[in-house]
């Protein structure tokens, strides 16, 4: 069973999206892929979500540009959480992506992340699902701790660096 849906409504959404995979992949979460529009195939973006919604799956990360629909579209037609990602693209560069994510009406509520940023909506959609699984709580915390001992490893360079200059 697919816990995470990853949807995009164009294939040119995946470099940045792939991010978010690689991340689900690394917690070795179940999930599937979708590129579907929210404007050019509506129903069959609909038909997707309640088919993933029926099931089992959990939850849903919602990759679009410009107007940014597809996030919205999806949270109005079930009641699993919908992390929305606002792509860098058009003339506005993401801004009109982003506004149109986040600014969803009340009783409507889709998490957003900044722009092109698909790796923390994984990470967002991780932890959701850790709330009610010990061991993949475990999996977020050694993430954390990696990524800190990463920055100490770093900061330790630079200042050796520094001090044989």
């Amino acid at each position: 069973m697919n816990q995470i849906g990853v949807i995009m409504g164009s294939d040119s959404d995946y470099k940045v999206m792939e991010d978010a995979i690689k991340i689900l992949r690394q917690f070795e979460l179940d999930f599937e892929v979708k590129i579907s529009s929210a404007h050019r195939t509506l129903e069959r973006t609909l038909d997707w979500v309640k088919g993933f919604e029926n099931q089992g799956g959990r939850l849903i990360i919602a990759g679009a540009g410009l107007a940014a629909h597809l996030p919205g579209v999806i949270a109005g037609a079930t009641t699993l959480p919908v992390i929305g990602v606002p792509m860098n693209s058009g003339p506005l560069n993401g801004v009109d992506a982003l506004y149109a994510i986040v600014q969803m009406p009340p009783g409507i509520p889709v998490a957003t992340v900044g722009i092109g940023a698909a790796r923390n909506a994984a990470l967002l959609a991780v932890q959701i699902l850790a709330a009610g699984d010990d061991a993949l709580r475990r999996k977020i915390k050694n993430y954390r701790a990696k990524m800190a001992e990463d920055i100490a490893a770093k900061d330790e360079a630079l200042q050796k660096k520094l001090n044989e200059d």
